[in-house]
């Protein structure tokens, strides 16, 4: 391991980024689109089969990335289908990392209500899955309460310190830096001390973000790009995240101590346009940078 804690922090945080699995599996040219080590996630909406997801972590991890899938738990209907999944993606697609997420369904399918339920069950550990990420909301969540969502970080900060397991937030993604760190300074006085990756969107057409903005319950931030100067009537203009990502670039070389440790990039605008824009502004993730170190191989 090669240690940069005292090293000049790089102008630019480093970042993630997430592939649908479909994309994954069409893409002839993905071990080219990111540098090694780069942390890839891949999405379940619900509507693509256990096989197709294993195959695209399994091409992930081939293409010398970090397979991160989404385990929506409130959508699996056993702790069988659970073990399934997870000694699947385990055994064939070599994952040790997984973003694990309530899911949007109402009623849960089976017996994990939460992400609280699933990863108590310590069934990820059982399968060697010991790096997961949950889910932050700057902006609230439809589905809880303020209370609860600080309540679940308290008790994902206390399951992490207990059990030793590597953790980290992710956010969905927001157009107000503000927003981001005020939330990241409230939830640290609450007891956070997990290291929060923040979710910005790539660039894409305005139209495209209203509808994922209306989709993941981020329609309040929309307001910025009104004061940004952006009419929503215009629906073909392009957005650049660069208003979004900069003020959080600046943010974190300010204060080095702050738990934003880096951006998870959402590529609504395309996978290669996100890419080029991402090498364009030297903003990447090489191994495992949120807590001062870097691997000497990917995914180490």
């Amino acid at each position: 391991m090669v240690d940069l804690r005292n090293s000049i922090r790089p102008a630019t945080v480093a970042a993630s980024i997430e592939a649908a699995p479909k994309q994954v599996l069409e893409l002839a040219d993905l071990g080219s689109l990111f540098p090694q080590g780069t942390r890839v996630y891949l999405p379940d909406t619900g509507n693509v089969p256990l096989a197709a997801q294993v195959e695209a972590a399994r091409r992930v991890t081939a293409a010398g990335y970090v397979a991160v899938p989404h385990i929506p738990v409130r959508r699996i209907e056993s702790r069988g289908a659970m073990a399934t999944r997870l000694a699947r993606l385990s055994q064939d697609a070599g994952v040790r990392e997984a973003l694990v997420i309530a899911g949007d369904a109402d009623r849960p399918a089976g017996p994990f209500a939460s992400t609280m339920d699933a990863l108590g069950s310590g069934m990820f550990a059982d399968h060697g899955i010991t790096t997961i990420a949950v889910a932050g909301h700057p902006e609230g969540n439809p589905h809880a309460s303020e209370d609860e969502l600080e309540r679940a970080i308290v008790w994902k900060n206390a399951f992490a310190a207990r059990s030793g397991t590597d953790m980290r937030i992710v956010t969905q993604f927001c157009f107000d830096p503000r927003r981001v760190i005020a939330w990241s300074r409230r939830i640290a006085r609450s007891g956070n001390r997990l290291p929060i990756h923040v979710g910005v969107a790539g660039p894409a057409k305005i139209s495209t973000l209203v509808k994922y903005a209306g989709m993941c319950g981020v329609g309040a931030s929309l307001s910025v790009l009104r004061q940004r100067g952006m009419s929503l009537s215009v629906l073909a203009t392009s957005y650049s995240p660069e208003a979004t990502l900069a003020p959080i670039d600046a943010h974190c070389a300010a204060e080095p101590g702050a738990a934003i440790a880096q951006a998870h990039i959402y590529p609504f605008g395309g996978l290669r346009r996100t890419a080029e824009w991402l090498t364009a502004r030297g903003t990447w993730t090489f191994g495992a940078v949120e807590d001062g170190t870097v691997a000497a191989e990917a995914g180490q």
